[in-house]
Order: structure tokens, then C-alpha cells, then sequence
């Protein structure tokens, strides 16, 4: 089987989320909440001979291949197919609690390349990018149903498009002519919307829409605040919490809640008595974000943006940590 995606910060991921020291060196328990082609966790697997691991992902497609790539751990490898979010929120009060927990949120490589789905316009495509294709609103729908306004807004606030209202405009004036279905129809409209002069910059001019998109279509921002603080509950005390941002939104919800998590008290300036529990929940093991070198970017571009924050778990934490950061979540 052709593995298309490389993981990133995988030899960072390795040392700062390795399961050493009692009691997690024998029989650990991971859980890597997007397991997409298993890079991480054949990287984890195959380095601590003792740990198994659970792998989350929503795509059926992808988790198959993911399937195929680990069964030669065998028993070590458990999977699940379901949104990590409402995986967390429903983790059994009697099941094992595991020892690392780690969230790479980029998208993989495969779907930009194998699944058909119109995550990337260098191929002509069907519109789509839902990760599961059996719910919810397809790029297709929101670009041929959403008004102006909403498309404009949503571009502008999930890739920081300064074209935005351009790009929004001449989608819904080609709309008119008939439906927006392809990949390569959409990456033509906001090409032909935008200056000459931005057309030619680093990257295409329907790169930031397209991203873009992809958030809106598999609410990635919104899921992201709630999971965060369910994992860590989940999460054993002692054990390592690691995620991996590729862009400002994510990175900024992560960082704040991370934050939160390591202060004594979070309590309001203004409240005159502590109710938050006056203790850190956790030890920010990276105080500023972990980057690729500059060796892994030229040997894997997707790396050139991601950031990995990890943090060991103290105590639970409130839902008063979880309520400072939800207004970052879109």
C-alpha cells in the first residue's frame, strides 16, 4: 500500500509525549484522536514496544488504510470511527484512562491527493470535503446556497483572505449561470476574481478559500474547545496531552486553553474569592510551540506551518477553564 502522507514533528511527538517513567512505562495507553494514514502511531508503536494505542478518525476510507498499515502490531492497535469530540464526550466513566492523548489537525495528504473530493484544485473533482461523506453540509452547498455576506465572513475569519468579499462576490455572480460542482470550476472563479498582481504571489489565490472551506464544511473550529477539555479530563493524572496546530485560529484556542490550565486561578479580576480551585491542572511541558526544523520543511512542505503544544496532566480541570476559551471558537 502507497503511504501518501508524511506525519509531522514526528521525532518531537516521540520525545516530548514518550510514555517513560512509572507508572506509564509498562502497558501504556495512548490514544492518537486523529490516526488519518497512522503515521504517529506506527512511529509510537514500533519505538515503545509496550504501549497500544486507540485511533480516532470520522473518515472510513482513510481508517481502512490505517487498518492495513498496523495490523502487523496486532492487538496493540484498537481503532474507532467517530468525531473525536463526541468520542471524548461520551468516554466511559469505567474505561482505562490513557496516558497520551495526541491531536495532529492537519488534514492529511491523502485526502488531498486519494480521495476524490475536491480538498485540493489541483484536480478536477466533485466539491465535497467532508471527511464523512454521509452528513452535513459538502463544499457544494455552501458555495451555491450560502449568501453573499455569510460566504464572505466565513472566507475572511477561517484564512484571513483580504480578498474575501471579492472572492464571495464572484461566486454568487457565477452561481447565477448555473451550480458550482467541481473543484476546478471554484479555483477558476476566485482566480479570475482577484488583481493581477495577486495572482501571482507564493501560493494560488484559492488556497485561503479552500482551506477555508474545509473548516466550515467539518466544523473544525468548533469542535476543537469542548474536545480539548473533554480529552484532558479523560486524560490519567501524569499523563501527556501533545496537539498540533497548522494554523492561527487552532493554534491561538490550544495555546489559550493550555494557558488557562497551568494558571493557579482563572477566576475573573473582579470576583473577590477563588471558586476555580485556586490549583494549576496542568505543567506546560512546551512554553513556547514546538516548530519544525528547517531540514523537515524542505523535506515536507505541509510542516512549514504546524506547532505542537504538550502539556502533563496534574488534576481535572473545571469547566470554568474550558467556558475563558470558548469565545475563540468559531
Amino acid at each position: 500500500m502507497e503511504i501518501v502522507h508524511t506525519p509531522v514533528l514526528l521525532g518531537e511527538c516521540l520525545s516530548y509525549l514518550s510514555p517513560v517513567g512509572e507508572p506509564f512505562e509498562k502497558n501504556a495507553f495512548m490514544i492518537d484522536s486523529t490516526l488519518g494514514e497512522g503515521g504517529h502511531s506506527n512511529a509510537f508503536l514500533s519505538k515503545f514496544p509496550s504501549l497500544h494505542i486507540l485511533g480516532l478518525d470520522r473518515d472510513k476510507t482513510i481508517q481502512a488504510r490505517a487498518r492495513e498499515r498496523l495490523s502487523v502490531y496486532g492487538d496493540r492497535m484498537d481503532f474507532y470511527n467517530g468525531w473525536f469530540n463526541e468520542f471524548y464526550a461520551n468516554y466511559p466513566s469505567d474505561k482505562e484512562k490513557p496516558n497520551i492523548i495526541l491531536f495532529d489537525l492537519g488534514i492529511s495528504v491523502y485526502h488531498y491527493e486519494k480521495s476524490g473530493r475536491g480538498f485540493s484544485f489541483r484536480y478536477d473533482e466533485p466539491l465535497d470535503m467532508r471527511l464523512n461523506f454521509e452528513e452535513g453540509e459538502s463544499a457544494s452547498d455552501i458555495v451555491n446556497n450560502w449568501r453573499e455576506e455569510e460566504l464572505a465572513n466565513m472566507i475572511y475569519l477561517y484564512s484571513d483572505e483580504k480578498m474575501s468579499r471579492r472572492i464571495a462576490r464572484a461566486i454568487v455572480e457565477a452561481r447565477t449561470g448555473g451550480k458550482i460542482e467541481s473543484s476546478k470550476q471554484l479555483a477558476e472563479i476566485i482566480y479570475n476574481a482577484v488583481p493581477g498582481n495577486y495572482k501571482h504571489g507564493n501560493i494560488h489565490p484559492a488556497t485561503r478559500t479552500f482551506q477555508a472551506l474545509r473548516i466550515a464544511v467539518n466544523s473544525e473550529l468548533r469542535r476543537l474547545p469542548q474536545a480539548l477539555h473533554d480529552a484532558f479530563n479523560v486524560l490519567a493524572v501524569g499523563g501527556k496531552l501533545g496537539v498540533i496546530t497548522f494554523h492561527s485560529l487552532e493554534d491561538r484556542i490550544v495555546k489559550n486553553y493550555f494557558r488557562n490550565l497551568g494558571k493557579k486561578c482563572i477566576c475573573p479580576p473582579q470576583q473577590a474569592q477563588c471558586t476555580c480551585g485556586g490549583q494549576p491542572c496542568a505543567e506546560i511541558l512546551t512554553r513556547k510551540p514546538v516548530e519544525p526544523t528547517a531540514e523537515e520543511v524542505k523535506t515536507n512542505s505541509p510542516s512549514r506551518s504546524a506547532k505542537l503544544r504538550v502539556v502533563r496532566k496534574l488534576r481535572d480541570a473545571t469547566e470554568m477553564h474550558k467556558l475563558a476559551i470558548e469565545q475563540e471558537a468559531m
